[in-house]
């Protein structure tokens, strides 16, 4: 291989400069740390609830009441993480979410069996995780230049979705041999490299004008936050292209039946349905590991848009694939695709809200980012069972395209996004 090549290989691979910050730097490997060993609970909680109960209406109101918890921190701790010092409420956070999974593991190691007690812990999870979640979306612009935001978003994206495979696997195979206990354990020790990280930060003091909002309500401040994304039309634009793809375009809810009638899978889950769900996150890490194909270019909202439009189009691959490993394939274009385009709508997101809003914002934004999937999980699942699976996937991906295209044509602020556009130069 020449000389020429290994450098043009280099640059197409992952995009690692934002990994040059020192701060960013640590946060990153402490999250690769958690992906590795600390998400085992994902898989914990059901199992655990299924075994108490026998039921899967327990493990569904477990996921409701995680649901509601991850929507109230969200707004609650995008609210504080524009007048507090946003270092301390991420410290705050992740000692949350430790110390639960080290309520989790005293509870399971007593062999206590109180769903109320499992519940009440879940909803800590929900809670401190939806913070989590409001507050890093506000650091890391405080910690990244503008320019790098899609690189370290996609280098996120990384991470995230290769612990969402790498967990629950490990977490299968270890069940059996440790029990549920010593999985709570491991999610809180890996827990603790991210405080560490999170405690090493420097200071990031609220905005000027934080301070001076400090004794409004913090109902009053949410409020505000939802009102200054409706005003923004670029941001409404990125918002709308993002619940196309989420909504229309994301058709979990169908796997079991896809794999069960169309694959040939067996009743109740096998092979078929596993790869299904496997092979979305394989999409996003194999993007993330090219990260440097797409995280230099400048016409930002142009290629979220086409990356959504391109996910319309497997999403309808996905819905006519009549094996397989055709639909496999779909699944894993389409996962690359909507890497590129979480990475530029954080990005965008990011880079053009002022400071001072950046945390009201991105609670409102996660709160999107976790309805987004249940609402399509409802549609999905009542259309289906009227029209049939493969109809309602392929409708979704055109859906998907059509409207992606529509919003496009309406939003130009959108279309001419670029990476040099001012943070908060107007609407």
């Amino acid at each position: 291989m020449t000389a020429a090549a290994v450098r043009s290989l280099g640059l197409r691979a992952v995009d690692r400069r934002p990994l040059a910050i020192a701060p960013y730097r640590r946060l990153w490997t402490a999250s690769v740390v958690c992906a590795a060993g600390g998400s085992f609970s994902v898989v914990a909680v059901p199992a655990q609830l299924f075994t108490v109960t026998g039921s899967s209406a327990a493990v569904g109101l477990a996921a409701g009441v995680s649901f509601v918890a991850l929507v109230v921190a969200a707004l609650w701790g995008g609210a504080l993480a524009d007048v507090m010092d946003r270092r301390r409420l991420l410290l705050a956070a992740d000692c949350g979410l430790a110390l639960t999974y080290a309520g989790l593991w005293i509870q399971a190691a007593l062999g206590a069996t109180s769903i109320p007690v499992l519940l009440v812990l879940v909803a800590c999870q929900g809670l401190t995780y939806g913070a989590i979640m409001t507050t890093m979306g506000a650091v890391v612009p405080r910690l990244v230049p503008a320019e790098l935001l899609p690189a370290a978003n996609s280098l996120g994206s990384l991470v995230r979705y290769a612990g969402a495979i790498c967990g629950p696997v490990l977490a299968g195979a270890l069940i059996p041999l440790v029990g549920l206990g010593p999985l709570y354990l491991f999610d809180a020790v890996a827990l603790t490299a991210v405080v560490w990280a999170v405690a090493a930060l420097p200071p990031l003091p609220p905005p000027p004008d934080g301070a001076r909002r400090r004794n409004r309500s913090v109902a009053g401040q949410v409020w505000a936050g939802f009102g200054h994304l409706a005003a923004g039309r670029l941001l409404v634009a990125v918002l709308a292209v993002d619940l196309a793809a989420m909504v229309f375009g994301m058709p979990v809810a169908l796997f079991p039946e896809l794999a069960r009638h169309t694959y040939g899978g067996p009743a109740g889950g096998g092979v078929e349905l596993g790869l299904l769900y496997a092979a979305y996150p394989a999409g996003v890490c194999a993007a993330g590991l090219l990260s440097g194909t797409f995280t230099h270019a400048r016409r930002q909202g142009a290629l979220m848009a086409a990356a959504a439009a391109v996910w319309g189009l497997t999403v309808v691959v996905l819905g006519l694939a009549p094996h397989l490993w055709a639909a496999l394939a779909a699944l894993v274009l389409g996962g690359a695709a909507n890497c590129v385009l979480s990475a530029f709508r954080n990005a965008i997101t990011q880079a053009h809200t002022d400071d001072a809003m950046r945390g009201r914002i991105q609670g409102a934004l996660t709160v999107v980012l976790i309805g987004g999937p249940q609402l399509a999980n409802l549609v999905h699942g009542a259309a289906a069972a009227a029209y049939g699976p493969r109809t309602v996937v392929c409708a979704g991906g055109l859906l998907t395209t059509a409207t992606v295209a529509a919003i496009a044509w309406a939003a130009p602020r959108l279309r001419h996004y670029t990476t040099g556009h001012p943070a908060g130069a107007g609407p």
